[in-house]
């Protein structure tokens, strides 16, 4: 895949892959946008510490496969 504006996938980095089960990882998102989503679409596990709970994403590739650009974008944008 090209890097463009949708998708860039940087092979240089120290942590890649991040993710494993991809053959291609978009780092566009690499700190995800929808983190702070009580309702993300990914596959988030969740840890209680100290009393709160902790999302935990290392297991979800939502935001890092290219064909789900548009949706995080549709996401951010009916964000409220």
């Amino acid at each position: 895949m090209d890097n463009s504006y949708k998708f860039f996938e940087n092979t240089d980095c120290q942590y890649y892959p991040c993710h494993e089960g991809l053959d291609h990882i978009n780092c566009l998102f690499c700190y995800c946008p929808l983190y702070n989503l009580d309702n993300c679409p990914g596959n988030p596990e969740y840890k209680e510490k100290d009393g709160r709970r902790i999302k935990i994403c290392s297991k979800c590739t939502f935001p890092h496969k290219p064909e789900n650009y548009d949706k995080v974008i549709g996401i951010l944008k009916n964000k409220k």
